[in-house]
């Protein structure tokens, strides 16, 4: 080996060892920001599992992330049980029946609009796909008010298909069903079964639909947790305590509650922190079980799309 040839192979070397000492240092730094975001959402998520557990003295006096007892879950439980008689429950099951009815409706016109937008020889395309995107932009709030004049002009406002119909309202879904089947399934798939023989609605149901298993977990899941933790519409559109969902619900009882409320004073009712905290885990637990039942077809749905057929 010659002199120029060390020389190379030196440089070579120390480039190559620069290099990977920036992509480990890259590295590194995603990893640190990972595990940062991380511990920022699972710890408040250990508090509230732990601190129904304790008493409300208990909160106070030990450590954050001690656990008291189990027969504390079901006291705190029970003392929940004492707000008008029980109608957490009710509100629990509203909820339930409300987001299902919710992601049962946006995800099927969701889907079905993204996929004739991406196939179909629809006029106007262009213009609906902009009206779409409009939609997705413009903040929730600003639609607040011509929903409640709607609702109350059809006759159904305080009524559950209130919340129903206008949560169904979903263009961020028919935008990504959109994206996903004019970029993920070849449309060589599409024009084979046409000569077929079937039509828009066969192909859909025999092509596109049984691609869609990753589309359907994301749009499921997106649509459920807006759906369930929607405070602000279930607020404005119903009033009797009969037909709220569940936060909207807690929000009446954490208001009636010295707890979160001081200037009531004294109350009969035994509802404090820890109370608090448990009826916290019925709005929290669902999503995070969904969220792991679904997280499969979650990683499917975010990877689709991203190389085109």
């Amino acid at each position: 080996m010659t002199a120029i040839d060390k020389i190379r192979s030196r440089r070579d070397t120390g480039e190559s060892m620069s290099a990977i000492a920036a992509r480990l240092t890259g590295r590194g730094v995603v990893w640190l920001t990972l595990v940062l975001f991380a511990i920022a959402s699972v710890v408040p998520m250990i508090w509230l599992v732990l601190a129904p557990s304790k008493t409300a003295a208990d909160l106070i006096s030990l450590n954050p992330f001690a656990f008291g007892s189990f027969e504390q879950y079901a006291v705190a439980w029970n003392n929940l049980m004492l707000f008008q008689e029980g109608r957490l429950l009710l509100w629990l099951w509203n909820s339930v029946w409300y987001t299902a009815t919710i992601v049962a409706i946006s995800c099927v016109t969701a889907i079905l609009a993204g996929y004739a937008l991406a196939t179909a020889p629809i006029p106007f395309r262009k213009t609906l796909l902009i009206t779409t995107l409009v939609a997705m932009i413009v903040p929730p709030v600003a639609l607040v008010l011509p929903l409640f004049l709607e609702v109350t002009m059809i006759g159904i406002y305080n009524t559950p298909w209130a919340i129903i119909l206008t949560s169904s309202f979903y263009p961020f879904g028919t935008f990504l069903a959109y994206i996903y089947y004019s970029t993920s399934i070849p449309k060589e798939l599409y024009e084979a079964a046409r000569i077929d023989g079937s039509g828009e609605f066969g192909t859909f149901i025999r092509v596109a639909l049984p691609l869609s298993k990753g589309l359907l977990g994301m749009l499921a899941f997106f649509s459920f947790t807006a759906a369930w933790v929607n405070y602000f519409l279930p607020y404005v559109l119903v009033n009797s305590g009969e037909v709220l969902t569940l936060p909207v619900g807690l929000g009446v009882l954490f208001s009636a509650t010295p707890a979160l409320n001081p200037g009531l004073g004294a109350s009969i009712l035994p509802i404090r922190q820890p109370e608090i905290a448990l009826a916290g885990l019925l709005v929290a637990i669902p999503i995070l079980i969904v969220f792991v039942a679904s997280s499969r077809l979650l990683v499917r749905g975010v990877l689709a799309g991203s190389v085109k057929s």
